[in-house]
């Protein structure tokens, strides 16, 4: 009795897993034999989606790529160093030189400059000239992609103007679609990339369908990001030279005027009494006090000015442009088999799953039921 009550679970446990098996294999032929049942329906699908990915493939315009390539090289660590010497010199002006434009941007950040909306919007904004005919980039952009022929019902876009003019207030509307297409441009037709992590080579992409439009949006972003960018990591450099070339203007203008007022003393008692030595030699020596004292403060001025100037020289970034885009641009147009194929298989795929789900359910009613 003990050996039948302990192996006749094992045994039924070995048959139950033998059932399973056999189960799961039936089923699978069951809906196997549906799939291939339904073979017409699968094949006419993959066929239609096929036809689909070749009439998509005739019917898309072929894509212009503009590349242009620049390296860019920074000295933000030696100009720190040189601005470190100075700041005690320059404290004696009131005037603070360190920094310059370290730590605004770093050099993998420019490729975020392409992207913003400020940057893109200003070079949508881009007159250009075409055979002698000026437009903004951003209505040749609306001409080519045809989005005009889309707002033909809404009068308001129909009719939408651009202009160039930065200080002009633009409207709701323009904002709005400034937006849309510096977000399409951004999602489809952009790119940045470094090729090379451990260089600083920086290749910007840009794809249209309109070949003068892909190459001078190129090089209008290019120009418009990097001069940006150096005006922005050399700004405070610039600021304090301007202020230090002031303030060495104004003390070279005192000193300058205290030794005309010494003169001018002289001039003026030529057969002074010598009992009246006062009348000559106190404003003489006031005069000529002011004149060393601004002498020796002109000199540290202009030793910083001088400074300060090679350290802008060190801080301002070398951008050197390596290849730009040139006609003609690079062509590239979609594969006609390979959408065919790839519509064939999709098609194929979603019609098996449409058919196995719609089995899956009608069974499960009918269990219900």
């Amino acid at each position: 009795m003990e050996k039948n009550q302990i192996d006749t679970p094992n045994a039924y446990s070995a048959e139950s897993n033998e059932i399973s098996l056999q189960e799961v294999a039936f089923k699978f032929r069951v809906w196997w034999d549906y799939l291939i049942s339904k073979w017409m329906v699968i094949l006419s699908m993959g066929l239609l989606g096929g036809i689909l990915g070749l009439a998509f493939a005739f019917y898309k315009k072929p894509e212009y790529i503009a590349v242009t390539t620049f390296v860019l090289e920074e000295s933000g660590g030696a100009a720190a160093g040189g601005l470190g010497q100075v700041a005690g010199l320059a404290a004696l002006a009131g005037i603070d030189i360190g920094g310059g434009g370290e730590g605004i941007f770093q050099g993998d950040n420019i490729a975020a400059l392409y992207k913003s909306r400020s940057m893109l919007g200003k070079a949508l904004l881009t007159e250009i000239d075409v055979d002698g005919n000026k437009q903004l980039l951003i209505d040749r952009y609306i001409d080519f992609m045809g989005l005009r022929d889309k707002w033909e019902n809404k009068p308001a876009l129909v009719n939408l103007k651009f202009s160039k003019a930065v200080d002009q207030p633009r409207t709701r509307l323009q904002d709005s679609v400034i937006g849309e297409i510096i977000e399409d441009i951004n999602k489809k037709y952009l790119k940045v990339e470094k090729p090379d992590k451990k260089l600083n080579v920086i290749d910007v992409s840009f794809a249209a369908e309109d070949e003068i439009f892909a190459k001078t949006f190129n090089n209008t972003i290019v120009s418009t990001v990097n001069d940006f960018y150096v005006q922005t990591k050399t700004k405070k450099s610039l600021l304090n030279i301007g202020i230090l070339q002031h303030k060495t203007d104004s003390v070279r203008a005192v000193m300058n005027g205290a030794i005309s007022s010494a003169a001018r003393v002289i001039d003026a008692t030529p057969n002074l009494n010598t009992t009246r030595q006062a009348q000559r030699v106190a404003p003489v020596q006031r005069s000529q006090f002011t004149a060393e004292t601004n002498k020796a403060i002109l000199g540290e001025l202009v030793k910083n000015l001088e400074l300060s100037k090679m350290n802008f020289l060190k801080e301002k970034p070398l951008i050197q442009v390596i290849d730009e885009p040139v006609y003609p641009l690079k062509k590239e147009k979609l594969s006609k088999i390979k959408l065919g194929v790839m519509g064939f298989f999709i098609a194929t795929v979603l019609t098996v799953f449409i058919l196995i789900f719609k089995r899956f359910f009608k069974k499960l009613g009918e269990t219900a039921q």
